[in-house]
């Protein structure tokens, strides 16, 4: 042992991490107290005094954002929904244009992902984009909470999901798109993706599908299928959806990818898009108008998005008393829903 202790000396005494070692000498709720006060104690054995010095340096602002991206299933080595691509566009430009760097990661799922950049003083604040299944998410973002850290998210707004949420108006967007297949004389809807709280974006997509409907006189639930954010799970949902003999019509898609693969799947069945079944998308990724036939979609504002998540975590981070924003949806028309 030195004749100094140091915070490690505590942590391989204890038999915890250093960070933990760190959270708990100071109290943090993130730790048991049980832990808290092992570690206390053995700081206290040691004689182990907080260099109050480096402590402050750990509180000064390091002019640095972190972009946590979940890593998303995807067809090549990305990782990334492509979805997030154009958003990360810019944000890196927001941040540019505020004096900021940006430290992009993917988000792991350790037991203290949350705590890491707080502890390290990597960044400021934090951007979250995509979460998976968000019941397995929800807690992470209390705890983020709890200790106080900066963060905004992109996702659902509204009050039963912890933090400051920028997003889509996704009930608008569902609305709105499903309106536009009953336009058209389309009976018969399906959707595809999932409709629960695990997905509460792909839920409000669905929600806003449903009043539609509702308003143009059908009281029945539609036929729906869950599918993940890929092509090969919109392929699968829609074999699948055939498989039922629901006289579908139309087929609207909680992502542009699920869309996509939908359409390859009706397509290699021989079923002629849009001339007997239309599919519609949501994302307006920039594969959704190259796509045969080009997709018709939701488009959510990405440049945006970015600025809006940027500025709303720099005033988070100065202080200041931030409200959610919810981004209008926006139809794009094109040819996979047929005309009229």
């Amino acid at each position: 042992m030195r004749d100094k202790a140091t915070s490690f000396d505590i942590a391989h005494m204890a038999g915890v991490s250093q960070s933990t070692v760190s959270r708990a000498l100071r109290n943090s709720p993130l730790v048991n107290q049980e832990t808290r006060e092992k570690v206390q104690a053995i700081a206290l054995q040691l004689n182990y005094k907080v260099d109050k010095n480096a402590s402050s340096l750990r509180q000064r602002h390091s002019r640095t954002i972190a972009l946590l991206l979940f890593e998303d299933p995807t067809s090549d080595d990305s990782m990334i929904n492509p979805f997030f691509l154009s958003m990360l566009g810019s944000i890196t430009k927001a941040c540019a244009l505020e004096g900021y760097d940006l430290l992009v990661s993917f988000q792991q799922y350790s037991t203290d992902w949350h705590a890491d950049y707080e502890d390290t003083n990597k960044a400021d604040g934090i951007i979250l984009l995509g979460y998976g299944d968000y019941m397995n998410y929800q807690d992470k973002l209390s705890k983020l909470e709890q200790q106080q850290t900066h963060f905004v998210r992109w996702g659902e707004v509204d009050n039963a999901h912890p933090g400051l949420s920028v997003g889509c108006d996704n009930f608008q967007g569902g609305y709105k798109i499903t309106q536009h297949l009953i336009g058209l004389g389309r009976k018969n809807l399906a959707f595809v993706g999932g409709a629960d709280n695990h997905c509460p974006e792909f839920f409000e997509r669905f929600k806003g599908m449903c009043h539609a409907l509702q308003q143009a006189g059908s009281n029945d639930k539609p036929l729906q299928i869950d599918a993940i954010t890929t092509e090969d799970s919109g392929y699968q949902a829609a074999v699948e959806l055939l498989t039922k003999d629901s006289g579908v019509d139309a087929i609207v898609c909680a992502s542009d990818l699920i869309a996509i693969g939908a359409m390859r799947a009706l397509q290699d069945k021989g079923i002629d898009v849009p001339g007997q079944i239309a599919v519609v998308g949501y994302d307006n990724i920039l594969l959704a108008s190259f796509a045969n036939p080009p997709l018709t979609t939701v488009h959510q504002n990405t440049k945006k998005a970015g600025e809006l998540l940027v500025t709303s975590l720099i005033g988070l981070i100065k202080g200041e008393q931030r409200e959610p924003v919810l981004i209008p949806a926006e139809l794009v028309i094109r040819e996979s829903c047929g005309r009229a």
